[in-house]
């Protein structure tokens, strides 16, 4: 088990999370793939009170971006609720049960367009690191 403060941000500077704003560092079992392989990589070698900064390539991290997974539905197949928009992100319930966040791209009359890409898929991301336990 270790305990991580990190910071992550896009190559513009834009921070786009931190343990910070979870107001505790991040914890995670090294090996059991819960973190991006880019990350737990990263961790593996550092020493306890270590800090490093890390650039993870999309394939290290959440993925390419995957057309295939960017879907044209009908609206007629949403759920009732507030005024779709672009941008606007959904849950999406899958065959096995799973719910999973889709973004809207695109609204049409009849069609709307969702992405059903990782948000952070087709990133590069920045991340300040520094092991505390």
């Amino acid at each position: 088990m270790v305990k991580i403060e990190y910071e992550g941000k896009f190559e513009d500077g834009t921070v786009f999370d931190s343990s910070k704003k979870h107001g505790k560092p991040l914890e995670f079992e090294l090996g059991k793939k819960q973190v991006i392989p880019g990350f737990e990589n990263a961790v593996k070698s550092m020493k306890k009170g270590e800090e490093k900064e890390i650039t993870i390539k999309p394939e290290e991290g959440y993925g390419e971006l995957r057309e295939e997974l960017v879907k044209e539905v009908l609206r007629s197949q949403l759920p009732p609720g507030p005024e779709l928009k672009e941008g606007m992100m959904l849950m999406v319930g899958l065959p096995n049960g799973q719910q999973i966040p889709a973004k809207i791209t695109e609204v049409q009359k009849e069609t709307v367009k969702i992405d059903l890409n990782h948000p952070l898929a087709g990133k590069t991301l920045i991340f300040k690191l520094k092991l505390i336990e």
